[in-house]
């Protein structure tokens, strides 16, 4: 009755799926997600989606804040009621989320300060 399980080796292929569909819809980050919002033209862009086949819905139903695309109208009004939504929504209209530079410069790997520059005698 006891040993091994027979299909062990079933199991690793089994949820090899999971990291192809994780990497099917990458979202962008908080600060690029932020730089769009504060684009002038930011609602008129999201009214005027150009239809793309690939994405849920032909690519017309898009939630801004949370860089989520959406079947329908009515799974998107959805959304826009969920508690996640609203948190990001809340994010997004506070102080600008940290970009790669602000981690960089905050681990000391910013641009080298070597000091005053001397002047050439010439």
């Amino acid at each position: 009755m006891g040993g091994k399980c027979p299909h062990r080796s079933v199991k690793k292929r089994r949820y090899s799926h999971k990291t192809a569909r994780r990497t099917k819809f990458l979202l962008k980050g908080d600060d690029a997600v932020y730089q769009e919002l504060n684009k002038p033209d930011a609602d008129a862009q999201t009214k005027n989606m150009p239809v793309d086949e690939d994405l849920p819905g032909m690519g017309q139903y898009y939630c801004l804040h949370c860089d989520r695309y959406f079947a329908n109208v009515t799974v998107r009004d959805e959304h826009f009621k969920t508690k996640k939504h609203r948190r990001r929504v809340k994010l997004m209209m506070g102080p600008a989320p940290h970009t790669q530079l602000d981690a960089d410069l905050a681990a000391g790997m910013g641009m080298p300060d070597n000091g005053p520059k001397l002047m050439l005698m010439g």
